[in-house]
């Protein structure tokens, strides 16, 4: 049976804390790559693909995101719980709007378009890890439906990219994110963590794609590697206060990361540079060797 696509919902509530420091300023959507803005980028593909209703779920510095509207013709939905619930809450914040539709990440980068207007089944996108990984790696079924969701493994299909939902599927997941959203234990889940916990009714296959075909940056390090214009003009207010300040180059700034106040909000970052290692307060800019 095929389904032909109602809308594509694009995830683009959370705070994505491990981009730091570059998503302490906008968006992680709204990162330029290569050229273009990666939340633009991906609405182009699915318009491309005769997908004309698109769905933007915003909640983190959503005011950003407002020109979307206007430019492209998107409907914005807001996530008044990102900072108190995972990824979960995005998908309550749009269950009136879910059938036959795409749910993706607003971050992801594909190098080819993957949408298109009739899809088979529900899938979530693969990808193959030669070695080991920390991913969310799959196995399927004789019928390529996956019947097991395991993090880390080796040599080894594991999920990265976008996902279809068939109208079953949704009509499936909402009843039972319905059935659990007032429990204290789902607040912290992904949507994947609950899909994982059910996968004997939530019935959805792998569809692999090759090596190079999906992009994912979950830190600057990783986003330099893909576009090597970032080494040395991170296009970020707070990396180039701390150049300035450590008398050095954007590209000696390596090895950054988060970290979190005791709500669990992101405070600044740690980082490495010229041999040393510091910390930087985005709250209060103080700058310090650790």
């Amino acid at each position: 049976m095929s389904y032909r696509v109602d809308n594509a919902v694009i995830m683009a509530a959370g705070t994505s804390s491990r981009f730091a420091p570059l998503s302490f300023e906008k968006p992680k959507a709204l990162t330029e790559v290569k050229g273009e803005v990666l939340i633009e980028r991906q609405i182009r593909q699915i318009l491309d693909a005769g997908i004309k209703d698109v769905i933007i779920v915003t909640g983190y510095k959503k005011e950003q995101l407002e020109y979307l509207k206007q430019k492209f013709g998107v409907k914005l939905v807001e996530n008044t719980e990102y900072l108190t619930r995972n990824n979960n809450s995005t998908i309550n914040a749009v269950k009136d709007w879910l059938n036959n539709s795409y749910v993706c990440s607003s971050d992801n980068y594909f190098a080819e378009d993957p949408f298109e207007p009739v899809v088979d089944d529900s899938y979530y996108a693969a990808v193959y890890s030669d070695g080991p990984t920390q991913e969310w790696c799959l196995t399927e079924d004789a019928d390529g439906y996956i019947d097991s969701v395991k993090i880390g493994g080796s040599d080894a299909w594991y999920m990265l990219g976008h996902t279809f939902w068939n109208e079953k599927f949704s009509r499936a997941f909402l009843q039972i994110l319905e059935d659990t959203y007032e429990l204290p234990e789902t607040a912290g889940k992904l949507w994947e963590a609950i899909y994982m916990e059910h996968l004997d009714v939530l019935k959805m296959k792998m569809r692999r794609y090759p090596d190079g075909y999906i992009f994912e940056f979950d830190t600057l390090d990783e986003l330099r590697e893909f576009d090597n214009s970032y080494k040395d003009d991170t296009r970020s207010v707070i990396m180039k206060d701390i150049a300035g300040r450590l008398g050095c180059l954007e590209h000696l700034i390596t090895c950054v990361s988060v970290y979190k106040n005791v709500d669990n909000t992101a405070s600044g970052i740690y980082f490495d540079a010229a041999g040393r290692k510091y910390r930087y307060d985005y709250e209060t800019a103080e700058l310090e060797e650790c």
